[in-house]
């Protein structure tokens, strides 16, 4: 089996427990995090310097879940990796769960940051990758935000900064998936022309189709080598990708899972 097909396999496997803990909880926000599990597989599996055995390792790369409604899809990632056992998510979003419905600092392995209020975790990524400039560490950090999170004022300002103090180990990674929690983004406050927006404050603009499994590796590594940082990826995604009755629509922004639809999703995953 190549590369790109076992990372395919690892997505589709990571879908299954994210779909199959988002039912037993009885949550929402799956179409958001279905739209990032491509991405998050590719750079646990394939391009983030981090170990399980070792989850706080000093030269480990960081990933921050900015979008943390979306945090199933992290969880599962990370439960498939090794970092915590895959029992965790069967109590996920219940009373006395580890696994809320956004992530925890240090409630498990592997969990970076606290995330989930919009606008916090570019912020946080920036301190990070700065310290560690100062210190001469070789430590990446990527924070995947949301396009709806983007609207934010205080993620614009961190985008100013780090143009200003070019932290070339930050890359930023947007979840594009062109619908936010209320409709269409070009509807409720269009972000284009967005590429050029981030390029205004210095950053270095890469985009990808953030279902390619091959084009996101391919991304992925391209950031994390370049020396112009800082760096953003604008990942062009469907929300609600990999069930086909979730696909695109804010509806899966908030509905929970029958166990008739929970099937028919998990059909898709073979």
């Amino acid at each position: 089996m190549n590369k790109i097909s076992f990372l395919k396999n690892k997505a589709k496997a990571v879908r299954r427990l994210l779909l199959t803990s988002a039912f037993k909880g009885k949550s929402g926000h799956i179409g958001s995090a279905l739209s990032t599990v491509d991405i998050i597989t590719a750079l646990y599996f394939k391009v983030l310097n981090v170990n399980p055995k070792k989850p706080k390792s000093p030269d480990r790369d960081i990933f921050i879940l900015s979008k943390g409604h979306g945090c199933l899809g992290l969880y599962s990632t990370l439960a498939l990796k090794g970092f915590f056992s895959v029992k965790h998510l069967d109590k996920y979003f219940t009373d006395n769960s580890l696994l809320a419905g956004h992530p925890v600092y240090g409630s498990l392995p592997g969990i970076e940051a606290s995330t989930g209020s919009l606008g916090h975790g570019l912020g946080m990524g920036l301190g990070m990758a700065y310290t560690f400039l100062g210190k001469k560490q070789k430590n990446h950090i990527f924070v995947m935000l949301s396009d709806g999170e983007c609207d934010e004022g205080s993620t614009w300002e961190t985008i100013m900064l780090a143009g200003h103090l070019k932290t070339n180990n930050l890359i930023a990674i947007v979840d594009y998936n062109k619908i936010q929690s209320i409709g269409r983004v070009k509807d409720v406050l269009d972000l284009e022309p967005f590429a050029d927006k981030w390029r205004a404050f210095n950053w270095n603009v890469l985009e990808m189709d953030g279902h390619n499994m091959s084009e996101i590796v391919k991304t992925l590594n391209r950031a994390k080598l370049s020396k112009k940082g800082p760096n953003v990826i604008i990942a062009h995604t469907v929300k609600g990708k990999g069930a086909d009755f979730m696909e695109d629509t804010v509806d899966w922004h908030y509905l929970n899972l029958t166990p008739e639809l929970l099937g028919r999703a998990l059909a898709q995953q073979q």
